[in-house]
């Protein structure tokens, strides 16, 4: 059994404009930090980078596929619902002062009310602020009542200025980082010479701290888990109805589940579930068709008339390119 989901990955960037995402004269870039309060690879990832592709087409600064048409800024995802619940605190990426901010704005996936009602502040909740010599940052799609900042308040790099969510057009919990100079679009990882070719030598406006752990993953594994009620979908795993899954006698499931961003065609993924003696009951493998901005999929097996084998149980999905494993998650599950 699969299913995979395909994500749009909205994040409407452009909105910034219509908060006041403009500037003055030009000079020296600052040098930015991380803009939220998280791990890169592990508990925060990025799903989207700035389309470098002047055409109908979308590429990220690496040539990848972690963009799509006309994204103008860094999308820094977390993994799932829960993350944004317990809350992971945005910052200001330099020192300046905040032009504008909204707050307000309900967190809900674009997908349950539609993107005509939110078209016109597609931000969400955001934070704008202004460094200097025309250099401004934008800070979109934050948790509703969670902006502490005001305008013409003087923040200092690393300062908080509320928290990541899921207000605006968008479908899954994240921080739109948007940079710009003059109301030009800089990509940070590029720098202020304009992109014309893959490899070229770039310049990015990270400080030497940040830049160290932002390095490029066009794949990773976002979470993943068992089901032993019912076959699991997405947005119930995303929003943790699944965490602290347990097995009984009476389960009728035994099934893994995982999702992955950045999937792309000819992977393969395999999933593999062993008992509390190590062999294995369920193993099996499944080549994946298309591109996936994010895929989520499960396998596993219903309850065998002898009832389930011993347990602690342990899940391994992987991911496989080009004959390489590029993403491992394990997972346990204890038996009551």
């Amino acid at each position: 059994m699969i299913r995979a989901a395909l994500a749009t990955l909205l994040s409407a960037s452009l909105v910034a404009v219509a908060l006041g995402f403009a500037g003055p004269a030009a000079a020296e870039a600052p040098a930015f930090g991380l803009p939220l309060a998280c791990r890169i690879g592990e508990t925060c990832f990025i799903q989207n980078y700035v389309d470098e592709d002047a055409g109908p087409g979308w590429r990220d600064h690496a040539c990848g596929r972690l963009s799509y048409d006309g994204h103008d800024g860094t999308d820094f995802r977390l993994p799932d619902y829960t993350a944004m619940d317990k809350g992971v605190a945005v910052l200001a990426a330099a020192a300046g002062t905040v032009l504008r901010v909204r707050d307000g704005m309900e967190d809900v996936n674009v997908n349950v009310i539609g993107r005509d009602t939110v078209m016109k502040v597609g931000g969400g909740n955001a934070v704008i602020i202004d460094h200097g010599d025309g250099w401004q940052t934008a800070y979109l799609h934050m948790k509703r009542g969670s902006v502490a900042v005001t305008p013409g308040q003087r923040v200092e790099a690393g300062q908080r200025l509320g928290d990541v969510g899921l207000s605006g057009l968008t479908e899954f919990p994240h921080l739109h980082f948007g940079v710009r100079h003059n109301g030009a679009v800089v990509d940070p990882f590029v720098g202020q010479q304009p992109f014309t070719a893959c490899g070229q030598p770039m310049t990015p406006l990270w400080n030497a701290a940040t830049a160290k752990t932002l390095a490029y993953r066009p794949t990773a594994g976002l979470s993943a888990g068992f089901a032993t009620r019912r076959v699991p979908e997405a947005e119930p795993a995303r929003h943790g109805e699944f965490a602290g899954e347990v097995l009984t006698p009476d389960a009728p499931l035994l099934v893994l589940w995982s999702d992955i961003m950045g999937v792309r065609d000819g992977d393969t993924q395999r999933i593999r579930i062993l008992d509390g003696d190590g062999r294995t009951l369920f193993d099996n493998s499944k080549g994946i068709t298309g591109d996936k901005a994010v895929w989520f999929a499960y396998q596993g097996l219903k309850r065998p008339a002898a009832g389930w084998p011993k347990g602690p149980y342990k899940g391994i999905v992987t991911l496989a390119r080009d004959g390489k494993t590029v993403v491992t998650l394990e997972r346990r599950l204890e038996v009551r």
